[in-house]
């Protein structure tokens, strides 16, 4: 087995993605919206909330990407050797509550770390009838047993924890089912639901999605840095360096810096689950505007 080097540059796509209300709601209450307190984020979980309009978590924009089904082409390699490693999303303006994108996905880069290979996709979903930038994933892979090849180990970027105790620290129990909920997003490997297929993949039971972990992170991150207004978001970054199990509690900490938050997750083991995790945002109302003059161009 062995990638193809040569596949880096290369693009797939453009694959259509069409979502609905129906799906955007789906994926807040799977991220854990609205869990133990039912009324306290109807934006997300609800469409006909008497004064107040629908809103689209800004990490379901991960879903877009993942929901367009574009393999990974990079070569002859072992799927069981693979792992998520990083996953960032830059939001372009706020999505709206259903819609259609054309999403083409990139190889960016295939570096050798030694004892496996890393592999950056970079994708991007542009509005199907304006063709406006909607949104940009980057994601990386690392498969075990495909390094060695003599290839660069990639870019490295600065990240440390800040030398004093966070701005924000916000805790989450997720449910035993929460995987069961969230494969209904999409993504239906059978590593989350069913215990024979995990035992074989060297679990005591099914773990938990890591674009689960990632998106209940996204949505923590936005009540507490940006008070809950999408238009603020920007980009998200971070780590999986370990898996988690349905029913654990998981915990965000963040470090305001600038225009910027730091953030680590961990589980109910104080195990640290995404780390290097970075969030930027808009100033409170310069994102509402660039989100209605957004609207405004879409609409004409």
């Amino acid at each position: 087995m062995s990638l193809e080097l040569a596949t880096v540059g290369s693009t797939s796509g453009p694959v259509e993605v069409t979502w609905t209300s129906r799906d955007t709601l789906l994926y807040a209450v799977a991220v854990g919206a609205g869990a133990g307190d039912p009324a306290g984020e109807l934006a997300f979980t609800t469409e006909n909330s008497e004064g107040i309009d629908q809103q689209v978590l800004p990490v379901y924009g991960v879903l877009i990407v993942q929901n367009a089904g574009i393999p990974r082409d990079v070569g002859d390699y072992d799927p069981a050797a693979l792992v998520h490693a990083e996953q960032s999303l830059t939001s372009a303006r706020s999505l709206p509550v259903a819609g259609t994108a054309l999403v083409s996905q990139t190889v960016a880069g295939i570096y050798d770390k030694g004892s496996g290979a890393l592999v950056v996709t970079e994708a991007q979903a542009v509005d199907a009838t304006s063709g406006e930038l909607l949104l940009t994933a980057r994601s990386s892979a690392f498969i075990k047993g495909e390094g060695g090849f003599g290839g660069s180990r990639g870019p490295t970027t600065a990240w440390t924890v800040p030398a004093r105790s966070p701005d924000h620290v916000v805790s989450f129990a997720t449910r035993p089912e929460q995987a069961l909920l969230y494969r209904l997003c999409g993504d239906r490997n059978p590593l989350h639901s069913d215990p024979a297929f995990a035992a074989r993949g060297g679990f005591e039971s099914p773990i938990l999605h890591g674009m689960c972990t990632y998106g209940i992170t996204g949505r923590l991150l936005l009540d507490a840095a940006c008070d809950g207004d999408p238009a603020r978001f920007r980009s998200i970054e971070g780590r999986f360096t370990r898996p988690v199990t349905p029913g654990e509690e998981l915990t965000v900490s963040m470090w305001r810096d600038d225009s910027a938050v730091l953030f680590t997750t961990t589980d109910s083991t104080g195990a640290v689950v995404i780390d290097k995790g970075t969030m930027t945002l808009a100033e409170a109302g310069a994102g509402r505007a660039a989100a209605i003059a957004a609207d405004r161009r879409f609409r004409s």
